[in-house]
């Protein structure tokens, strides 16, 4: 129900006048025709120019494309996933051709060797350099096209990270070939799979097969989710898959939640600011884009080394913060936190008072640190 909740919100959303959809005519020499994109920008495209954004591909894009726009928006506004470029390729009847594959080989034949061209010799470089991409692409398809997006995996080095499969129709031997082939790879994947109880039979079949195969694969550079929706059809299924995908595979990108602070950073043998370097680490090498720290992680991981009386992570969160947030009174709070409980609590008032001017940072206010301040001076008598 949630994640049906999340679908229509995001669907909505993607109506909305917030994201910028474009239309565009795409000539190519591959197809030797046009093909029809809808192209949605995040929010702030225009005004953040020197962000760069991952891509998320659509195949089918005559009927996914909204349904993941919309789920798109709605993620990134909330910082569960990052703001990306969702790049939709229309199929209508050409689907079938797009997809096919050789009788024999049963990998794409003349026509689908042209459409797989097509999108990773001409429509990915054509976005990179229109948009400012981020090298990290995922694509999403339904039946046909979510087999297709499996051929990718066969590519040295894979067109796309992450693969959203959709009830996929696949291939002969595709079960065993993903099987064989995703252990090779060197690089991180993510890969997403969902049928349902009320799937076209022989579909649900075959995905409950792969997943029995691709669930078996023990390599940490593979990242695997698999979801047998109760009751879903060969086409709700996807109003319940799109959320569920985008949630996991981005779910180290999250904020700091409070289930992560108690079960996981108050549990910490290590310092606490290296759990917050290596979680942005990740977040860069994974996802190709480099962020500011978020206030809330500053805030959970600043809190989670006071109540572990950890004061040199204290410090160097306080002194990034301060870089980062400047113009607030989110570094300086925490700074003057260490140098109260490390015995310099002049230091911490002087600290608290130069803080005045800043703007106020979720329960860090001005008078929070005036406060501060005053209890220094009396009860130091300065």
């Amino acid at each position: 129900m949630k994640s049906m909740l999340i679908f229509l919100v995001g669907v909505l959303l993607s109506n909305a006048s917030f994201s910028q959809i474009i239309y565009e005519e795409f000539k190519s020499e591959r197809l030797d025709q046009s093909r029809r994109l809808k192209i949605q920008l995040p929010r702030n495209y225009d005004t953040n120019v020197d962000k760069k954004y991952p891509i998320v591909l659509v195949l089918d894009a005559d009927y996914l494309f909204e349904p993941v726009a919309g789920n798109v928006d709605y993620f990134s506004y909330w910082e569960d996933m990052p703001e990306s470029i969702v790049v939709g390729v229309m199929q209508g009847g050409s689907r079938y051709f797009d997809c096919a594959y050789d009788d024999n080989t049963f990998f794409p034949d003349e026509k689908g060797a042209r459409f797989f061209e097509f999108l990773g010799l001409e429509l990915i470089p054509y976005i990179d350099k229109k948009y400012r991409t981020a090298k990290f692409i995922i694509g999403v398809g339904h039946d046909f096209t979510a087999n297709f997006l499996n051929y990718y995996l066969f590519k040295d080095p894979p067109l796309l990270n992450g693969y959203i499969n959709l009830s996929p129709d696949l291939a002969p031997m595709m079960q065993e070939r993903l099987a064989e082939r995703i252990p090779q790879i060197p690089g991180k994947i993510f890969y997403y799979l969902a049928t349902g109880t009320d799937d076209i039979k022989g579909l649900m079949e075959s995905s409950e097969d792969l997943n029995k195969q691709l669930s078996s694969i023990k390599n940490n550079s593979f990242s695997y989710y698999y979801d047998n929706f109760e009751g879903a059809t060969h086409y709700s299924l996807g109003g319940r898959g799109i959320p569920n995908a985008l949630e996991k595979i981005f779910s180290v990108y999250r904020p700091i939640s409070k289930k992560e602070y108690s079960e996981v950073l108050l549990k910490l043998k290590t310092p606490v600011i290296q759990y917050l370097l290596d979680k942005y680490k990740v977040i860069e090498d994974l996802f190709g884009i480099t962020n500011n720290i978020r206030v809330n992680d500053f805030i959970a991981t600043a809190t989670a080394a006071e109540k572990l009386k950890q004061w040199e992570s204290l410090r160097e969160i306080a002194t990034m913060a301060k870089k980062q947030y400047s113009e607030t009174v989110l570094g300086d709070y925490y700074l003057g936190r260490y140098y109260e409980e490390t015995g310099e609590p002049k230091k911490a008032m002087k600290i608290f008072q130069g803080a005045f001017d800043k703007e106020e940072v979720d329960f860090i206010t001005i008078d929070k640190l005036l406060d501060r301040a005053d209890k220094i001076k009396q009860d130091f008598g300065y």
